[in-house]
């Protein structure tokens, strides 16, 4: 996942990014309202961690202004305030989950997560072809072309694939890798990951001039 936090505790934001940091996942922290929400719409996000209390614009301003955007990014809303009124207010405004303060970081993973899977199964009912550069995927027939020549895939192969298409020009580590396309949530001490990646290079980048797979050396795989 790729994290935007919105929060102007120095301390937690640094605790919150180095749980998701261990876990494999990129975190980009801003620490005002005004800033957090000029990254929201300039950049791409997964899921936004957004508090309530910001200084120079509020959290709740902020995903108003997404929200009149049509920018549908998950967003969860950290706050002290935790009388159900308040959660019922975040809530209409447009956030998609509520947690409040004092949290466990286990628990706010738990919610980042949920948020994802949830964007991830609405964009597979809505988007049904991926592309890159001459690349291109139909997801509902699995049937994979580069320049037009059509390239077999083994279920496995095909999964990976998508999941590297879906997240180009940004770095995906192993970590997400083993979570997202193996549902592993551990390190099973194995080559698995090497071995596809290898095998997906042999089809789609062998017989070709341009690559499209590459390393990160000590993060993990990109691919654009």
């Amino acid at each position: 996942m790729r994290v935007l936090l919105i929060e102007d505790d120095k301390k937690l934001a640094d605790f919150v990014a180095k749980g998701l940091k261990e876990r494999g996942h990129v975190i980009e922290i801003s620490q005002d309202g005004k800033e957090g929400l000029y990254l929201a719409t300039t950049e791409s996000f997964d899921v936004l961690v957004v508090d309530r209390m910001l200084p120079k614009l509020d959290g709740l301003t902020i995903i108003k202004t997404l929200r009149g955007a049509n920018d549908k990014v998950p967003v969860l809303i950290l706050s002290a305030l935790g009388e159900v009124d308040d959660r019922v207010i975040g809530l209409k405004v447009g956030g998609d989950d509520y947690l409040v303060k004092p949290f466990s970081f286990s628990e706010l993973l738990a919610r980042l997560e949920a948020l994802h899977r949830r964007r991830d199964s609405e964009s597979i009912q809505t988007i049904t072809t991926l592309s890159l550069e001459d690349l291109e995927m139909d997801l509902l027939s699995r049937k994979v072309t580069r320049g037009g020549v059509k390239i077999e895939l083994q279920p496995r192969e095909f999964k990976l694939l998508k999941y590297l298409v879906r997240h180009q020009g940004q770095v995906v580590t192993r970590t997400m890798l083993l979570e997202d396309v193996w549902s592993y949530y551990f390190d099973p001490q194995t080559n698995v990951i090497d071995v596809h990646i290898s095998r997906l290079r042999s089809k789609i980048d062998k017989d070709f001039e341009t690559a499209l797979i590459h390393t990160v050396r000590g993060a993990g795989y990109i691919v654009g």
